[in-house]
């Protein structure tokens, strides 16, 4: 499973999701690879899901894959339900 995490930049809020992301995978026991990236890079990468920000979440959502979108990226409780949502 590849999960992409998607900001602006590929670096600032991407990066807290995506170690957030891997603490929460690891604690559940599952494998997954998570990348970084920016918004236009993300638009065609191939992943399994996306997390990444509301207005983001809006034009990255073509069907095609699961996309999650987090209001507050430092709420890894918010994180938790949209990654247990898709999982």
């Amino acid at each position: 499973m590849k999960i992409l995490t998607v900001c602006g930049m590929g670096f600032g809020s991407s990066m807290m999701l995506k170690m957030t992301i891997e603490k929460i995978l690891k604690e559940k026991g599952i494998k997954a690879d998570v990348e970084t990236a920016d918004f236009t890079t993300a638009s065609s990468t191939y992943a399994d899901i996306i997390f990444t920000n509301e207005e983001f979440a809006r034009q990255l959502n073509d069907g095609k894959v699961k996309v999650v979108s987090i209001k507050n990226i430092a709420d890894a409780n918010e994180v938790r339900a949209g990654l247990e949502s898709v999982l």
